[in-house]
């Protein structure tokens, strides 16, 4: 999976702070600059008045003005499962691959073994991986070799098949019935500050799935860079809180 960022608010936590400003000035917001703005907040600089305004919304649960801000990630080779994961949060923006006008009838079936067009989960092939609600734990080396024979086997024979059936003129809508849920797909994402917190909050933990823990990993660092006030005080202080952010 690979993760970037296509687009996002500048100056977002500009944004926040101003959002959070305006409920409690008596000017317009619009009329003044944000020095203006955060005249009467504690700080020498104005990253520490942004720092003293965001903590201090945060830790209040005043989470209104962390919507204000958007960004938007582009998401490579996203399995069908993750994507359906992912997709359950609301007040998330998506667009994902068409399955239904996008064939895969270019992909080599023998690539597929190899990692090509479908996620190959690690308890594949790595004896010592543990999965949440497993009956069992390590098996021996001989045990995983098998599980990765049937895994690539199996994935195989699902492309071919779903190659074959589009040799036979099915349309790829009906044709993708066959394939893994393992599959590849690409989406572009969009939401907002608060959000993202608390996907962060529900996907980010140990318990999660490992795709969309990954998942979340990735956008944590990017967002980091993005609202890094934020993200350092949420880390610092908020990460693992499940649903407390939640809209």
């Amino acid at each position: 999976m690979e993760v970037q960022l296509l687009e996002a608010t500048e100056n977002p936590e500009e944004v926040i702070c101003t959002g959070a400003r305006n409920d409690y000035m008596s000017e317009f917001v619009g009329d003044q600059s944000f020095e203006e703005t955060m005249e009467s907040v504690d700080g020498e600089t104005i990253e520490d008045k942004k720092a003293t305004l965001i903590g201090h919304l945060l830790n209040h649960g005043h989470f209104g003005p962390f919507e204000h801000p958007q960004i938007t990630f582009a998401v490579k080779g996203i399995s069908r499962s993750c994507m359906a994961q992912i997709t359950r949060h609301r007040h998330v923006s998506f667009d994902v691959q068409s399955m239904r006008y996008v064939a895969f009838d270019d992909v080599d079936p023998a690539d597929v073994e190899d990692g090509e067009m479908v996620v190959t989960p690690p308890s594949a092939s790595d004896p010592n991986w543990v999965g949440r609600n497993q009956k069992a734990g390590q098996v021996d080396d001989e045990t995983v070799e098998r599980r990765e024979e049937i895994f690539q086997r199996s994935v195989r024979q699902s492309v071919e098949d779903y190659q074959e059936l589009l040799d036979l003129g099915m349309p790829p809508e009906d044709a993708r019935f066959v394939l893994p849920i393992g599959t590849e797909v690409n989406m572009v994402m969009s939401m907002n500050a608060r959000m993202l917190m608390h996907v962060a909050d529900m996907r980010g933990e140990a318990d999660a799935q490992w795709e969309i823990r990954g998942l979340t990993e990735d956008i944590l660092d990017i967002a980091e860079e993005w609202c890094p006030i934020t993200f350092e005080y949420y880390n610092e202080h908020m990460k693992g809180r499940k649903n407390r952010l939640a809209p």
